[in-house]
């Protein structure tokens, strides 16, 4: 038999020791839990069907056999084990069914078996849980000193009804892909009524009890809540907008897969070819006319709609910006029959092979580069236009206009008098007048130039010797007698020929060929028409008759 004291010394140690247990597992869990809510974004934790626990349980009792002549109270169970199974209907809310087995020790034991819901609030890592449950308790009775002290007053095991209220704290463990949860603690407070029946000398009575149970282990989580999510796929085309012939990629970003289920993909598009059968795909652009085109993907992991998603990419082909061109020519200004030079400068904004062609208004041009050869051999005085073209690998043409200055030809210079030979009369002393054969050689050569040139005049310029008397009329006779011999002997037309003098002293007489146009005054300065009166009446009627 327990003395008072030592019941009370007991109870008390037994509530201190679930005090300091609790009070231990709150200050670990509370500072996690409020570090846990703190963050932000969807949980990330499994969701379970089912819960499955198993652990350590810890059963402290408070309360006594009433009725019977001494009472004491039930000691605390150190050593038990705790097992529930909790179905949860949603997120948040399910059912619990629980077994908590702390065996029998010298004088007590207990068993309880209790079923009610449960709460629980998914966090990232952290799941807190508070559950009711109702149920039978079947509890051993303390052994008592009997009635007299003659033997020990025992209660045999008995039912009766049981209360939890309580909670707790899992902590998922990244193990076995979340399937797996520690149970950090779970404290609950039970009420279990006993009742022994009539008190006799051995047995009876009945117990209230209120007791503190502490509880840790592990938790296994099975199923799903929430149904697996659809799979989604998203793809685009990079770049969004290409010229033909440009390389273009369509690539898809699946999400929600099954890791342990392969995926298929599958690429179409209306009029395009596709290359591909993963999450990217290649798309030929060569022979894409300019415009709007869409790329279907599909990625799929099995014959559920679920399981498979689609998804679309749009991207745009466009038309090459056409070349542009200008063309320079060097020299601008030329001559008739000069060469030019033309060069031209293309442009193709995407780089496209060009070919060149050029045309002109005037003149012949050649070269299919960026640069030709302009020929004026045959172009009239003006401005001749050249047109430089330049057509892309696409067909794109553009042109560009230069122009060419060709000069009319200098004026011809004006015709000028042409001094020929000249007929000397120095040789024959007595006949200082007379033409002989060594001057009419000269005057041979004077007649052909005049047949040749049949616009052209003849001037002969006579001079006489410084010494000579009558210089005047000498030279006027020599000039005469050459004019004579010209008409008379070679048929020149005395009206082509002029007589003139000169002060210059020498027994000859000058020739000089007169082009149409020229100015015998100008080119031959100083001479004057020759005197006639000083002449012979004959010789000057023949003179003035020629004239």
């Amino acid at each position: 038999m327990l003395h008072t004291s030592e019941v009370l010394k007991k109870k008390m140690g037994c509530w201190c020791q679930c005090a300091v247990i609790l009070l231990c597992g709150l200050a670990f869990a509370v500072p996690a839990v409020h570090a846990q809510t703190r963050r932000t974004g969807t949980p990330d934790v499994n969701l379970s069907r089912w819960d499955i626990f198993a652990g350590y349980s810890y059963w402290a009792p408070h309360g006594s056999v009433q009725g019977t002549p001494t009472g004491t109270t039930f000691r605390a169970i150190n050593v038990g084990s705790i097992y529930s199974g909790a179905y949860y209907f949603n997120r948040y809310a399910g059912a619990q069914l629980e077994v908590g087995l702390h065996p029998e020790t010298s004088n007590d034991g207990a068993a309880t078996y209790s079923l009610g819901p449960i709460f629980r609030l998914p966090l990232e890592n952290l799941t807190p849980f508070a559950h009711a449950l109702v149920g039978g308790a079947r509890v051993t009775g303390a052994n008592l000193p009997s009635i007299g002290g003659t033997g020990y007053f025992y209660n045999k095991c008995t039912w009766g009804p049981a209360i939890t209220v309580g909670g707790g704290i899992d902590y998922q463990l990244p193990f076995f892909q979340h399937h797996l949860a520690l149970r950090l603690f779970q404290a609950d407070y039970q009420y279990v009524h006993e009742s022994y029946g009539p008190v006799t000398a051995t047995s009876g009575g009945r117990a209230n009890l209120d007791i503190a149970r502490l509880s840790t282990g592990l938790v296994l989580h099975l199923g799903s809540v929430e149904p697996p999510k659809p799979v989604t796929y998203a793809c685009t085309a990079a770049p969004a907008v290409v010229y033909p012939g440009d390389p273009m990629t369509v690539s898809g970003v699946a999400a929600n897969l099954n890791a342990k289920k392969p995926a298929t993909y599958h690429w179409s598009a209306s009029g395009v070819k596709v290359s591909g059968s993963g999450p990217n795909a290649s798309i030929a652009t060569e022979n894409l006319a300019p415009g709007r085109y869409t790329v279907m993907g599909q990625v799929s992991e099995g014959a559920k709609p679920a399981e498979s998603a689609e998804c679309k990419a749009t991207f745009t082909v466009k038309a090459y910006d056409p070349p542009t061109i200008s063309c320079t020519a060097n020299p601008a200004t030329i001559r008739p029959g000069e060469p030019v030079t033309i060069a031209s400068s293309a442009v193709s904004p995407q780089n496209l092979p060009l070919t060149y062609s050029y045309s002109t208004s005037a003149g012949s041009i050649a070269g299919t580069e960026a640069t030709a050869t302009l020929n004026t051999t045959d172009a009239a005085p003006g401005r001749i236009t050249v047109t430089c073209n330049v057509t892309d690998k696409a067909g794109h043409s553009a042109s560009a206009t230069t122009n060419v200055s060709v000069e009319a030809p200098p004026p011809p210079p004006a015709p000028k008098t042409e001094k020929l030979c000249t007929a000397s009369f120095a040789r024959d002393k007595r006949r200082p007048v007379r033409v002989d054969n060594e001057a009419k050689a000269c005057l041979d050569d004077v007649a052909l130039a005049l047949q040749r040139t049949s616009d052209a005049a003849l001037v002969l310029v006579g001079e006489s010797g410084g010494k000579e008397r009558h210089g005047d009329r000498l030279a006027a006779d020599r000039v005469v007698n050459t004019e004579k011999y010209l008409t008379a002997e070679k048929g020149i037309d005395a009206s082509r020929i002029q007589l003139r003098s000169s002060d210059e002293q020498a027994l000859q007489v000058e020739t000089y060929l007169v082009p149409s146009g020229a100015s015998f005054d100008k080119d031959v300065p100083g001479t004057k028409p020759v005197d006639l009166s000083s002449l012979h009446p004959n010789r000057r009627h023949h003179a003035t008759h020629k004239k």
